[in-house]
């Protein structure tokens, strides 16, 4: 084995420390995660209060079923948001930090913390990414007006592409 000079060994060794700056990535990923699920859930109680409301109050807007169909899927989508910073944060801390030690005695750790390299990390995170796109998409076209029938089309090509996109996603899976 070869010696090191003090120099090396001491540029080294700040070096690999040096990835512990990461731990940053991984506390504000949690608490942007933590902001997010609250304020989901907090969207779906006004939600339950305003559907309370319409059946037993005199809350009656014409455009109901809108505006508690555009809630909740705005809350899903906040939810999977939520699941992306949870996972990026996981991924970073096993990456950079140390394994979850209490993660790997739990089968539900095991399933979701199966993170080895960065790459796996983006695979995780890209799913999820376009999980939260297709709930967008779908916000957003519920409150669109089609004036014509190719207008009808394009939507209709639209939803094949996510659906095809969905299934070579998952088609390595199996």
């Amino acid at each position: 084995m070869e010696k090191r000079g003090i120099i090396e060994a001491l540029f080294e060794g700040g070096l690999w420390r040096s990835r512990l700056i990461a731990i940053l990535a991984v506390v504000f990923g949690m608490i942007g995660s933590i902001v997010l699920f609250f304020v989901a859930s907090y969207d779906i109680v006004m939600i339950a209060k305003k559907t309370y409301l319409f059946f037993f109050g005199n809350y009656h807007p014409n455009n109901f079923h809108e505006i508690l169909i555009g809630k909740i899927i705005g809350a899903v989508d906040l939810y999977l948001i939520a699941v992306v910073l949870l996972i990026f944060a996981f991924g970073i801390y096993e990456l950079f930090i140390s394994e979850i030690d209490d993660a790997e005695n739990s089968e539900v750790g095991k399933k979701i913390l199966a993170i080895h390299s960065l790459d796996e990390l983006k695979d995780k995170l890209g799913k999820v990414v376009v999980m939260v796109l297709i709930v967008g998409f779908f916000k957003r076209v519920m409150h669109m007006e089609f004036a014509t029938p190719i207008e009808m089309l394009y939507l209709a090509g639209s939803i094949l592409a996510l659906a095809l996109a969905l299934y070579y996603m998952h088609k390595g899976e199996h």
